[in-house]
Order: structure tokens, then C-alpha cells, then sequence
């Protein structure tokens, strides 16, 4: 069989939002394009999905001049001594052999994505998809400005079991002119469900957000999580995608997100979870040894998950670089994502991986979007699932929906929020 032209590559990048490098196991994805096809209606808001990484940009892509920095005082700089590097520890020169050996694969996937000269014009393209004018993107962007629902917080109050979310099910967009269903239930420790096979447009709070279809979201703390263990095993989980608030001095110090001590996770029912013929575990893990060294020897063990891959998530600009230099020691620019597999049963790993194993060492770039938002990875890790490929899917700490997932977490609609999502030309 020929394998693809450049041209049939990068068609179908355009339609997928995947791109597979030639002689390389290195993906692109746009997660703007990815995120897309589980819309019927609307689409992401390309703007507002890439909010960090085209500062200097225009909505084309166009560098913008820039203005030269003021040559630094003389007298400032004389005065100013270099600090002499301390010597590594002994956790931190653990995490440097790390680095040190998936750092070739990291080099070699990012000089792939560099003669990749079609792809990066595609690039250029990102936040002006065509489907919105600049006017929309400059309301998209003010929108943004608005302060949003703080759902954390609403779910502490004593209110919290009363607050309903309305869900507008209009198959015609004239439900109010044409007398469309409309139902109203509990928006917190309640399983709010679109069985359909359109978007829902939705109401809290006089804040609008979109439901993707066959999707569904359960909204708690961290108590309430046992409340997602199925009464049928046959009815677990065959994918179970986490990634859980870690302990993060940048988070807490740009109040981003709250955060949890690692032992939280201790309790997360994940052998409870998954479906009788197994489940594919995947974990978003920073680049902090003692994070990594905590989810080998304590996490993964605690919840009965064997070790049987890592993947790394290379972030990069509009223009292709990276977004830090690669060797900075704190400020990296790729994740982890732990894979293993989960069973109630005695199983060897290679059996449930059936005739497709996972390979190690995976590298998919992207450009990131918002701060500690991860790029739709799911569907490329549906041929490594155990079970049936039309499998159960569901996403812990979630901050989004996907068509066919479960997300729990105390804010999975805060991406969901119409500052984010807009509707298509011909739906308007």
C-alpha cells in the first residue's frame, strides 16, 4: 500500500486536525480542529482556544512589527553578578537523566516538525479558520473579558443543591418560536446527559454554554466521586483519561486553579471504574521527579494500574519553535502523559493491550492553548483500549466536554461557556 502524499497528509489534517508525519511516529494535532468534530452547530472559537502563543500575532498569523527594546543601563549591568549554578541534588539529577534520555526523541520529532514546510504554512492559519470574521473575533475576545462562573465556589455555598442548569433541546434553532423541549435538573451532584445527536445550548446562571452530543458531565467535589462507580461492572469504563490539580507553585501563584496534596488521589476509585475486559489509564504528570517517582511507587499501585507506557506532549509556537528553550530545568517545554492498564482481575499487560501494543516513548505536538489545558488526545489512544471499540469513555477532573465522553469534575463546563464556543455561519 502507498503511503499518503504530502498533499492527502495535510487534506486530512485539515479535516481531522491530525497530522502524521512521513517515516515518523511524531503526530501534530490542532486540537482546535479535533475539538470541532464533536460539534453539530457550533465550533471552537479559534481566538479564544489559542490565547497565549500568538501574542505577537494578528488573527492571520502576520508577525506584527516589533518594537526594539531600550539598550539596558551600562552602569545597572556592571553592578549586576552572575550567579553561579548550585549543584543538582539528588532527585534533581535523577530528573536530568530523565531529560537526558527522551531528549533525542524530543529533538528528532521537533526537526521533523521543522522541514515540515506545509504543514508549518497550515500553521499560520490557526485562529482565522475561516468560519469567523474579525468582527467575531474581537467579540469572542471581549467576551472573554467578562468575568465567568466560579464554579468551585458555587458548589461550597448552601444554594449549591438548588442551582439548576436549562437545557434548550431545539432541533429546528426556533424552539422558542416552535414550542422546542426545554428541561430544567440539578446542575451539581447530578449526571446532566445529551443522549442526542446534536449540540445542546444550555443556561445557568443567565451564562450560556454548549453540551456537546452523547455526552454527559457529573459536577462534585472530590467526596462525591464514588457516586460514578457503575452498579454493573459491564457498565465501567474501558478509557480513563486524569488529569488531576497537582501540587503547583505557578498555579497557585496565578490563582488559576486550586490544587490538591498528592495523597487526595490516593482514593480516586479507578479499579471500581473500569469495565470488566479492562480499561487503558492515562495520566497527565508535570516534569517534577518527585511526582513522577510518587505515581510509580504509590499511585499506580494504589489504584491496581500497570505501568505500560509514556507519551510527551512538545509544546510549540505558531511558527513551529519551541515555546522555552528545551534543556531549561523548570520550564520544559513538553509533559508526560503515564499510560497502564487497569483490571478487575489478574491480567497480564500484554493481554489486555490485545494484538495492538502501546508503543513507548510517543511524541504529539501541538501549539497549547489556555494555561494547564490539554490538548484532545483521546482518540488517538482508542486502538490501544481493551474491549470493544466503541468503548466507555471518561474523563476525571475534567474542564471540557467531548462527544461520547463521561467528565467529572467541579468545573467540567468551563470551557463549555458560549466566550469559547460560537455558532456556525449557517446555524446563526
Amino acid at each position: 500500500m502507498n503511503s499518503p502524499t504530502t498533499h492527502e497528509r495535510l487534506s486530512r489534517f485539515l479535516k481531522s486536525g491530525i497530522y502524521r508525519f512521513e517515516n515518523s511516529t511524531a503526530i501534530f494535532i490542532d486540537p482546535v480542529r479535533v475539538l470541532n468534530r464533536f460539534y453539530t452547530r457550533f465550533r471552537v472559537s479559534p481566538t479564544a482556544y489559542y490565547s497565549r502563543f500568538f501574542d505577537d500575532d494578528d488573527h492571520n498569523g502576520n508577525s506584527k512589527e516589533e518594537t526594539p527594546e531600550a539598550p539596558p543601563d551600562s552602569r545597572k549591568r556592571k553592578r549586576k553578578k552572575e550567579k553561579k549554578p548550585r549543584p543538582l541534588n539528588e532527585t534533581e539529577l535523577i530528573a536530568q537523566r530523565r531529560h537526558q534520555e527522551v531528549r533525542p526523541l524530543l529533538l528528532k520529532a521537533h526537526e521533523t516538525l521543522l522541514g515540515a514546510t506545509e504543514l508549518l504554512a497550515a500553521l499560520k492559519g490557526l485562529r482565522s479558520d475561516g468560519h469567523f470574521t474579525d468582527e467575531e473575533c474581537r467579540g469572542s475576545a471581549l467576551k472573554r473579558e467578562a468575568n465567568e462562573l466560579n464554579f468551585v465556589e458555587l458548589g461550597r455555598v448552601w444554594q449549591s443543591p438548588l442551582y439548576e442548569i436549562s437545557l434548550n433541546f431545539d432541533q429546528d434553532q426556533n424552539f422558542t418560536q416552535h414550542g422546542g423541549d426545554q428541561i430544567s435538573v440539578p446542575v451539581f451532584n447530578n449526571f446532566v446527559v445529551n443522549n442526542g445527536d446534536n449540540d445542546v445550548e444550555a443556561e445557568l446562571l443567565n451564562r450560556n454554554y454548549i453540551i456537546p452530543r452523547k455526552s454527559c458531565f457529573y459536577m462534585s467535589d472530590l467526596k462525591e466521586i464514588h457516586n460514578l462507580v457503575p452498579v454493573e461492572c459491564e457498565s465501567g469504563f474501558n478509557l480513563i483519561l486524569i488529569d488531576p490539580p497537582w501540587e503547583n507553585s505557578s498555579a497557585h501563584q496565578k490563582l488559576k486553579y486550586r490544587t490538591l496534596p498528592n495523597r487526595y488521589f490516593l482514593s480516586l476509585p479507578i479499579e471500581q471504574l473500569t469495565h470488566t475486559s479492562g480499561a487503558l489509564v492515562a495520566l497527565w504528570v508535570t516534569n517534577r521527579e518527585k511526582l513522577r517517582r510518587f505515581v510509580e511507587n504509590e499511585l499506580f499501585p494504589s489504584w491496581g494500574v500497570k505501568y505500560a507506557a509514556t507519551f510527551y506532549w512538545l509544546k510549540v509556537k505558531a511558527d513551529g519553535q519551541l515555546i522555552s528553550q528545551l534543556d531549561l530545568f523548570h520550564h520544559r517545554p513538553y509533559e508526560c502523559l503515564v499510560l497502564g492498564y487497569s483490571s478487575q482481575k489478574d491480567v497480564d499487560v500484554v493481554e489486555l493491550s490485545g494484538h495492538v501494543p502501546i508503543p513507548d516513548n510517543q511524541v504529539f505536538i501541538s501549539v497549547p492553548g489556555d494555561y494547564s489545558r490539554k490538548p484532545p488526545i483521546g482518540d488517538l489512544l482508542l486502538e490501544y483500549v481493551p474491549g470493544s471499540k466503541d468503548c466507555h469513555r471518561l474523563e476525571l477532573f475534567a474542564r471540557e466536554l467531548g462527544a461520547g465522553w463521561n467528565c467529572w469534575g467541579n468545573e467540567p463546563l468551563h470551557f463549555q461557556d458560549t466566550k469559547y464556543i460560537l455558532k456556525r455561519r449557517r446555524d446563526r
